[in-house]
């Protein structure tokens, strides 16, 4: 065993998390294969296979989407949620104080974050019935019936944000996070099976096979050096330079990417309104209707170059969006003044505020830039290589195990320095 693993091994409590955590992800990947009576698989399967926006979702509902489990819905209903919370926080004053009361408000903003994700679970679980009924990929059920599908669909989805609970409590890492990271990698070996199939029979040739490997290395570097991107802001305060500038520096650190893979949900999100909207109306008797459904289906379709522009101008604006809620520059050009700091050459109060503005815009455009990139990376692999690779995992996935995966290991290592120190002690 490594000498990392071995010392990790011998930090308390740490095989018990490990333990809570694996079986756990073990139950959620069983979750994700009791498939719901009454579905036409090979109907789902022809679905997803002309939709590429659906494996994405799929990837975000931890993989029980495509199998329609009792957990179909995932996590879709408690991110979209916490997102909208978060929105609100930064909107209502009385929601912000919340948020700053330390332990006691983060449970409160989590406790109305599920009970919003109750009516938003709801709402999604009669969508997707529509959606799968229009597609014949369930039968006209009765009302009863309806009812009890809703049902198990919010019930799956609730229950597994109670075992992303468990895992934030006593296991390893931000459970929701670990679950969707579960989910994408559960289905790398499909994927590998899917790609050595078509090697196989030839319908993929090799340089497009060593095209779309080589993006995939770069993508994961770029993802990695992004997602680690820093841009330190020089501080001085008071005290420093009345001793002449001794003492240490500080920073304030801005982060390339600040918006996260929320840009991308928002898209995502506004994106499958028109599909949803056109598969509702193809099949209507009324040729106008029908004629609408047809253009908005092929319009918005995930092989649409149209699909791909809009998409990646919609995540390059939300990226700005979030960006400018959530980066407050008047309130840090506030606080620096109130605690007596200030940027080198700027003027403390509006000065700072401005200055702090236009740093946060520049380097948001790289970070909205190569956010909208990643959310379109499946698209432009089918155009460059013309494969018929299944790349619906694409940028977005790895962005995500990218960000799971650095989190993890820095809570892994903060276990490992406060062992360290108490053993010192």
């Amino acid at each position: 065993m490594p000498p990392f693993l071995r010392k990790l091994w011998k930090v308390p409590g740490f095989k018990k998390k490990l333990t809570v955590t694996l079986a756990i992800l073990i139950l959620s990947r069983v979750l994700s294969h009791i498939p719901i009576p009454g579905a036409n698989l090979a109907a789902l399967e022809q679905l997803f296979s002309k939709n590429g926006l659906l494996g994405v979702l799929d990837m975000f509902s931890g993989g029980g989407m495509q199998n329609f489990s009792v957990i179909t819905l995932g996590l879709n209903p408690y991110i979209n949620a916490s997102i909208i919370l978060n929105l609100l926080t930064m909107i209502f004053p009385k929601l912000e104080e919340l948020s700053k009361e330390g332990e006691y408000g983060r449970q409160k903003i989590n406790q109305y974050t599920r009970y919003l994700s109750v009516p938003l679970a709801t709402l999604q679980a009669y969508g997707t019935y529509f959606l799968l009924q229009k597609q014949a990929v369930i039968s006209n059920l009765p009302l009863i019936n309806q009812l009890l599908l809703v049902i198990t669909l919010v019930g799956g989805s609730i229950f597994l944000v109670w075992l992303g609970d468990l895992i934030s409590v006593h296991g390893l890492g931000n459970g929701i996070s670990l679950l969707i990271f579960a989910g994408i990698i559960s289905r790398l070996p499909n994927s590998l099976g899917q790609i050595t199939a078509l090697v196989q029979f030839g319908q993929v040739n090799m340089f497009s096979l060593l095209g779309i490997g080589a993006s995939f290395l770069i993508l994961l570097y770029g993802v990695v050096a992004v997602n680690e991107a820093v841009l330190k802001i020089p501080i001085k305060y008071a005290t420093q330079v009345r001793y002449g500038g001794q003492g240490k520096n500080s920073f304030f650190p801005i982060k390339l990417n600040q918006a996260g893979v929320i840009p991308i949900i928002f898209a995502l999100s506004l994106l499958m309104v028109p599909g949803m909207l056109g598969s509702f109306l193809q099949p209507m008797p009324n040729n106008v209707l029908s004629s609408l459904g047809s253009f908005l289906v092929s319009f918005f379709g995930s092989r649409s170059i149209w699909y791909s522009v809009f998409y990646f101008l919609l995540v390059v604006g939300f990226t700005y969006f979030y960006t400018s809620l959530s980066f407050d520059t008047n309130k840090i050009a506030e606080d620096l003044k109130k605690n007596g700091g200030f940027i080198p050459g700027v003027r403390p109060g509006k000065s700072s505020s401005a200055y702090l503005g236009g740093v946060v815009s520049h380097i948001t455009l790289f970070g909205a830039l190569f956010l909208g990139l990643v959310a379109i990376l499946p698209s432009l692999s089918h155009y460059i290589f013309s494969s018929s690779i299944d790349l619906s995992l694409g940028g977005t996935g790895i962005l995500i195990v990218v960000s799971v995966v650095l989190e993890l290991l820095r809570q892994v290592e903060s276990q490992l320095v406060m062992h360290d120190y108490e053993g010192f002690l």
